[in-house]
C-alpha cells in the first residue's frame, strides 16, 4: 500500500478504489475537481479514495449539507486495503437518488476492520452527494 503522497503525485497508477482504472482517469479527476461524478457509484468510489488519501475537504464537499458532520474522524495510522461494490440501485446519470452497497476493508494500528454499508446518495445543486449509510 502506498502512502497518500504517492497518490497525489502519481496519476499513472491504479486507482485505490479497485476499479482497475488509472487514478488520473478514475477518482483523481473528481478529487482534483477536474470533473464531478456522473453517478452515485463514481462518487462512492471517489469518497473511498478520499479516505485512503485522508482528504477531509473532499469528503465534506461531497457530503449532503443536511447530514454532514462537523468533524470527520480520519486516523493517521489507517491503511485502506480494498473496496468491493456489492450492488447499485439507481444512481445513474439520469437519476436523482441512488444507493451503493459496498464492503471496504482497512486496518488501524494493525487491527483489521471492515465497513459493510448501503450508502444513500442524492443530487444536490446538480451534483451527487452522500446522504447517509446503513
Amino acid at each position: 500500500m502506498k502512502d497518500a503522497n504517492y497518490y497525489m503525485i502519481k496519476n499513472d497508477i491504479d486507482c485505490p478504489c479497485d476499479s482497475n482504472t488509472l487514478f488520473a482517469l478514475c477518482c483523481g479527476r473528481f478529487i482534483s475537481a477536474e470533473r464531478t461524478a456522473d453517478t452515485a457509484e463514481q462518487l462512492m468510489r471517489s469518497r473511498y479514495t478520499a479516505f485512503v488519501l485522508k482528504d477531509e475537504a473532499y469528503l465534506i464537499k461531497t457530503w449532503h449539507p443536511d447530514t454532514c458532520p462537523e468533524n470527520i474522524k480520519l486516523y493517521d495510522d489507517s491503511r485502506w486495503l480494498g473496496l468491493k461494490i456489492k450492488s447499485i440501485q439507481a444512481g445513474g446519470v439520469n437519476d436523482d437518488k441512488g444507493t451503493v452497497e459496498f464492503v471496504a476493508r482497512y486496518k488501524i494500528a494493525g487491527r483489521a476492520h471492515r465497513i459493510h454499508e448501503v450508502s444513500s446518495f442524492t443530487r444536490c445543486d446538480g451534483q451527487w452527494r452522500y446522504v447517509d449509510g446503513s
